[in-house]
């Protein structure tokens, strides 16, 4: 069986991706991820993009609020 990646939304933080993943910019060059899990900006301001460096706390970064669920069709 493969491994299944999980994403998770940290609040006010990153997103915290865990698992096997291809991670491609806009041009589609490869951004090799050396660790099981890894931490992906989404401040927008770090300095190692498209990885957190930590900036979201230094600037007092604060998410949307929470998706919501959908509900389900009768």
């Amino acid at each position: 069986m493969t491994e299944q990646t999980k994403i998770t939304a940290l609040d006010n933080g990153p997103y915290l991706v865990k698992g096997p993943v291809l991670l491609l910019d806009a041009e589609g060059n490869e951004f090799r991820a050396e660790r099981a899990t890894v931490a992906l900006c989404r401040c927008g301001r770090s300095m190692t993009k498209p990885f957190c460096d930590g900036t979201h706390s230094k600037i007092g970064f604060r998410a949307a609020d929470r998706a919501a669920r959908q509900k389900e069709r009768v």
